[in-house]
């Protein structure tokens, strides 16, 4: 709870020092009861009418309506929207070292996961590799559902890891990221069982010049829009605008899908110290995907990419 003199930390005593260890600019409160009950309550508390604003995005029906009853009716209640993410979207130093690290562990796992890739081994077995990976190698868990999406099941573009075996001349999806010291990364290779044929080639060399088109357009300033119109745009010059069902990116931080949301038309800008995603893909129902995707920091005069994995169409 952020008043104009202070900032509360409401828990219970299950937290106690870990709030002692990882809080810093707030004071702690112990309560026998909910965080949102007990912030409702010192709103009830003051004196005259008060007026509150929420994040309607982060509170469920349930919660709101606890923190309204125990607040009572003198309080006035604001929606804000953004206000918290706002100033979260935009990273110091310390904060992109972090992500930076995270990227790189990343790219790092699934390079290392590429000598298991053959025929017979399920999608369940990579993600349970990579996911043991990433924590072996710092991290406190995956950012997600680790996907690994093979075959047909590769024109999904969120087809989470399933028991589905490897097949040799198909495509395979990989989506990871790793939440390290708090942060998380999100990368997305793509690669082909077997030798690619020369369509499977276009359609890869097509998604790679869509996503350094994006990363290219890039900058502090530019909007949201433009962004996704520069990968958007190359796509519909080689005939698979059509086949491209989602945006190119996303912010990214404390949690997986931040603002700003690189979409078409969205007109936010972007700022010296945010970072993206940006993932152009390309899905053909019974034939499979193609999606590039990388971590990207906007800095002054540019952009700089924080994930290193190889970007070439891999063939094993």
């Amino acid at each position: 709870m952020v008043e104009a003199e202070r900032a509360t930390l409401f828990t219970d005593n299950r937290y106690t020092v870990q709030a002692k260890d990882e809080v810093c600019g707030a004071r702690v409160e112990i309560t026998g009861k909910p965080g949102l009950v007990a912030a409702g309550m010192r709103l009830a508390s003051l004196r005259g009418r008060v007026r509150a604003g929420f994040a309607p995005e982060q509170l469920t029906m349930g919660q709101w309506e606890a923190v309204g009853k125990a607040a009572g009716k003198r309080v006035r209640w604001t929606a804000v929207k953004g206000a918290v993410e706002s100033l979260r979207g935009v990273k110091d130093d310390g904060e992109i070292a972090v992500m930076r690290e995270a990227a790189i562990l990343a790219g790092r796992v699934w390079e290392s996961v590429l000598k298991l890739v053959k025929p017979g081994v399920t999608e369940i077995e990579l993600a349970a590799e990579i996911e043991y990976g990433m924590r072996m190698g710092g991290a406190t868990g995956p950012a997600f559902d680790t996907i690994v999406a093979s075959g047909p099941r590769a024109a999904l573009p969120h087809g989470r890891a399933s028991a589905k075996p490897l097949e040799k001349n198909e495509l395979v999806v990989f989506d990871l990221g790793a939440i390290l010291r708090g942060y998380c990364s999100d990368i997305t290779r793509t690669v082909y069982v077997g030798r690619a044929p020369r369509k499977i080639k276009r359609w890869y060399a097509a998604v790679l010049e869509a996503q350094e088109a994006a990363r290219a357009a890039v900058k502090p300033g530019v909007t949201a829009g433009e962004v996704d119109a520069a990968a958007r745009g190359v796509l519909d010059s080689r005939g698979l605008g059509r086949r491209f069902t989602h945006s190119t990116g996303h912010g990214l931080g404390i949690e997986v899908h931040e603002a700003p949301r690189l979409g078409r038309g969205v007109e936010s800008r972007l700022a010296t110290g945010n970072v993206v995603t940006i993932e152009p893909g390309v899905y053909i129902e019974g034939t499979g995907g193609i999606r590039i995707e990388d971590d990207i920091w906007v800095r002054a005069g540019g952009a700089e990419t924080l994930s290193q994995a190889r970007r070439e169409l891999l063939e094993l």
